[in-house]
């Protein structure tokens, strides 16, 4: 019994039980068809779930650990990336995750397809290298396929465009998800000439003719950058009529000179040259090259591969064979290519995550702040207001009676007054912290902390910083509240000998009293004459009163400027903490995030930045 194949490709047919020709004996057995559609059935071809790709479109599904089996213990069909590759990719989507509400998602998408399609290709065979040829019209890009197949693959003719979609040509089987990846219809695959010269040294190549790039049809163009986009790599076929063609050389050329160990660029139709002109324009092409940024291969080195030949001829034909079969043969196109993606997008990325210097806050940039809190919260006023209030204390406390008494009548004099002092109040128009000076202190850290980062994390700095500010004016109006009236409701502040000052005064109070008892109990004859003796107790007590007075001012200064000096501080420590709670850690984080995007960046774009 035989078993037809209705894929598209050029029909063969298999008797029951014998192996279809393929890579491994994995692709054997009766009535298999090894290029259905791609993601089949879990454990069926293509339809190995081992990768861990969610199938959502997330980014970053593009490998697990390779545990996974096709349902049989087997490996999984797509294999798995090498280990620098993974990192890469792994590195790739925590710095999207980490970037996601900070970045314009526009500026993230590119990076996110090259993630969604590393998780693509990894699910379909890694054992097949596809190859897109390219060019433009009139270069021969469907000649030189059909020299390689060895069967008419592709339309030639004159007229334009010949090509007017992929067409593909398969060395082996297996190759069925990449094709429908690409989007090439069954009637459009086909198979080189079986056993023809150099077939199992191209076994695993996938090979697909586009349309022109310059084509007049906007459809024809837009099926060239979508291929371009899928494929593992490029042979660019050029003419010497075309070769520096402006189109080529700044549409794909250079926006894909990363690309370079992917491709392959052919001088066709060198039939048409004569003499030594081959040689010239070839140096001409690879200047071109050169000036386009693109790498070549020479003297060993990695980069693009230049040749020269014939297709309508086959001259040239068989060397580009050999190349192109140690290309397929080494297994890493795909990965190739994806690291170069990796690379462009890194490219592309750069400007968002690396900035100039070394961003970050210093310890004297926290110390400024701090001291414009300070300034604003009215801290120095505040200690001194302190001081002063400690001074009157203590001379209340170590005044006379006379005085008390005069500072008694005057409150009673003065409308809600206590003491008769004038009453210290901020003048109507401030505030009891200046806002303004808060505002503008937030704005020179901010700015601070922003300086060397790029755009869209200084501004998520600068953002972070002011949403945090937004209750800080009101804050430090508590704090600076509380510092001027600190013993609102309670006793007033008194010095520790108070007491003992009291006594004294007491004491020249009394002998005040007791002299002027004395002189009128001799005034009015009940006691003997003698007036020096009272007037001499009334003098004691008279003087002594306002020198212990003026002394307990003169032992007031000390205790009163470090009280003063303590409030300043407390006010100032509590300020400081209220604005790096409030600014300096929501600031901190930011930057914090910052670099942790930056090491990763640093992963993804191999290592070429420092990460400082």
């Amino acid at each position: 019994m035989e078993q037809k194949w209705d894929d598209g490709l050029i029909a063969r047919r298999v008797a029951a039980g014998r192996t279809v020709r393929g890579d491994t004996a994995a692709d054997a057995g009766p009535a298999r068809r090894t290029d259905g559609p791609a993601g089949g059935g879990r454990g069926g071809r293509g339809g190995h779930d081992g990768d861990g790709y969610d199938g959502r479109g997330g980014y970053g599904g593009y490998d697990g650990d390779g545990s996974g089996d096709g349902g049989d213990g087997s490996p999984p069909p797509g294999g798995t990336y090498a280990a620098a590759l993974k990192a890469r990719l792994d590195a790739l989507r925590d710095l999207l995750g980490l970037s996601a509400t900070r970045l314009d998602p526009r500026t993230v998408a590119e990076a996110g397809r090259v993630l969604d399609e590393a998780a693509a290709r990894q699910r379909l065979s890694l054992r097949h290298t596809v190859v897109a040829i390219a060019g433009a019209t009139g270069s021969g890009k469907s000649t030189l396929i059909n020299a390689l197949a060895g069967v008419p693959v592709s339309e030639t003719g004159l007229r334009r465009p010949t090509t007017a979609a992929p067409i593909a040509c398969v060395w082996s089987e297996g190759a069925a998800g990449l094709l429908d990846r690409l989007g090439i219809p069954g009637r459009l695959r086909r198979r080189p000439l079986a056993g023809g010269d150099g077939d199992d040294a191209l076994r695993g190549l996938v090979l697909v003719d586009l349309p022109d790039h310059d084509s007049a049809l906007t459809a024809h163009r837009d099926q060239v950058d979508r291929v371009l986009g899928l494929v593992d790599a490029v042979i660019w076929v050029v003419d010497p009529e075309k070769y520096a063609d402006a189109a080529l050389h700044e549409r794909y050329l250079r926006p894909l000179a990363t690309h370079a160990e992917v491709t392959f660029v052919v001088l066709n139709q060198i039939d048409r040259l004569p003499g030594d002109a081959t040689h010239q324009v070839l140096d001409d092409l690879r200047r071109l090259l050169d000036e386009d940024g693109v790498a070549l291969g020479e003297h060993g080195e990695p980069g693009a591969t230049v040749l020269a030949l014939s297709a309508l001829t086959g001259e040239g034909v068989p060397e580009l064979r050999e190349v192109l079969g140690a290309f397929v043969q080494d297994h890493h196109a795909a990965t190739r290519r994806l690291s170069a993606d990796v690379d462009a997008a890194a490219t592309r990325l750069r400007p968002v995550y690396v900035g100039q210097g070394r961003p970050g806050l210093g310890e004297r940039s926290r110390e400024d702040f701090t001291a414009r809190l300070a300034v604003a919260v009215g801290a120095t006023a505040a200690g001194e207001a302190a001081e002063r209030e400690w001074r009157r204390n203590a001379g209340r406390a170590c005044g006379t009676p006379w005085l008390r008494l005069w500072r008694w009548y005057e409150a009673l004099r003065t409308p809600g007054g206590r003491t008769g002092e004038p009453a210290e109040t901020a003048p109507p128009e401030e505030e009891p912290t200046a806002r303004q000076r808060v505002e503008h202190a937030v704005r020179v850290v901010a700015e601070e902390a922003a300086r060397g980062l790029p755009a869209p994390w200084a501004q998520a700095v600068r953002e972070a910083a002011v949403r945090g500010a937004r209750g800080l004016p009101e804050a430090l109006d508590e704090l600076a509240a509380n510092a001027r009236d600190p013993q609102s409701g309670k006793r007033p502040l008194r010095p520790a000998w108070w007491p003992v000052a009291v006594l004294a005064q007491a004491s020249m109070t009394l002998l005040q009293v007791y002299g002027a008892l004395w002189l009128v109990g001799q005034i009015v004859g009940v006691l003997e004459p003698g007036l020096t003796p009272p007037v001499l107790v009334m003098l004691a007590g008279i003087v002594g009163g306002p020198l212990v007075e003026w002394a307990c001012v003169v032992a007031a200064r000390g205790p009163a400027r470090r009280y003063g000096q303590e409030t300043e501080r407390r006010l100032r420590e509590a300020a400081a903490g209220c604005g790096r709670a409030m600014v300096l850690d929501p600031i901190a984080t930011e930057l914090m995030r910052y670099r942790e995007v930056r090491e990763q960046y640093a992963t993804v774009s191999g290592g070429r930045i420092p990460t400082g």
